[in-house]
């Protein structure tokens, strides 16, 4: 798995300079949504971390910061950030801090999901189907783009396909499904932001969702995501859309399905000394509308 250096002095000085809210620690192995989030370590009857992201979020509000525990486990959440609750102000505005955590939409295939069809290839039914990336060992796989007028592809051993709403999977030879460590994306979207302004999201990676890594949907002011690792989500990594004004600052953006980051609608996105690894079904960067500015030499402006 990749991960992009971003200049520390630039992330010590915008954290600290949002440390005048209060802090919620969240620790998705040693805390407890039963206890108030007020302190890192576990303290008396009701003091230490929740366990829970979304717990976290409930508690919070105004120029509050979340600060995560990076556990070494994932945090398998979706949630959202909305008007009123969850917006600060320019001096202090409301912040996550990651520390290197993951937020994971990831969900293994049951074995009994697979049905043979013939030879070595097998196929399952997500309950998503309109984008989808299928991993082996937390790793995507080869996917093979169906051309309807060509017919079904010929899929060779570790490559998979989107078909008619199933996911179509070749194995090697003498060998199910079931021998495989075989994950998909599943939860919808890692962050939502709607009606939120003045956020800050740093040092995260999210990865694994159906649609969007991070999705600002509309009217989101003064949103910035700094330092973030984007990866693996069947849309895309970051989606900026409605009447959003998002900065997305030294991120890593890649591996991700029909784009690395997309706009749409009115809004206006700056990509400002980021590592957009595109591909050639995933663009560095998509617009359906919206204006995006890229400062990055290497990275294709719009």
């Amino acid at each position: 798995m990749f991960r992009f250096n971003y200049p520390a002095s630039f992330l010590v000085l915008l954290i600290s300079a949002t440390a005048s809210g209060r802090d919620i620690f969240v620790d998705n192995v040693a805390g407890d949504d039963r206890r108030d989030g007020a302190t890192e370590q576990i303290s008396g009857r009701a003091g230490g971390p929740v366990r829970s992201f979304r717990r976290a979020l409930e508690l919070a509000e105004g120029s509050d910061r979340i600060v995560l525990a990076n556990s070494g486990e994932p945090y398998r959440e979706s949630v959202t950030l909305q008007a009123g609750k969850h917006t600060g102000v320019a001096t202090r505005p409301f912040t996550i801090v990651g520390n290197g955590a993951t937020l994971d939409g990831s969900a293994p295939v049951p074995d009994d999901a697979w049905t043979h069809v013939e030879g070595n290839v097998f196929r399952f039914r997500p309950p998503r189907t309109s984008f989808q990336l299928l991993f082996l060992d937390d790793k995507p796989l080869v996917r093979r783009f169906v051309d309807r007028e060509a017919g079904f592809p010929k899929l060779q051993p570790l490559e998979w396909c989107l078909f008619d709403r199933y996911v179509y999977f070749c194995v090697e030879k003498d060998k199910l499904p079931s021998h495989y460590e075989l994950s998909h994306t599943s939860l919808p979207v890692g962050i939502t932001l709607y009606e939120a302004r003045n956020v800050v999201i740093s040092d995260l990676v999210v990865q694994g969702f159906q649609l969007d890594g991070l999705n600002a949907h509309d009217s989101v002011f003064d949103a910035t995501f700094v330092g973030l690792t984007c990866r693996g989500n069947g849309r895309s990594g970051i989606s900026v859309g409605g009447a959003s004004r998002v900065k997305i600052i030294a991120c890593l953006v890649g591996n991700n399905g029909a784009a690395q980051v997309r706009s749409e609608g009115f809004s206006r996105t700056e990509i400002l000394n980021c590592d957009l690894v595109e591909a050639a079904n995933a663009p560095a960067v998509v617009r359906d509308g919206g204006l995006v500015s890229v400062t990055s030499d290497d990275v294709p402006g719009s």
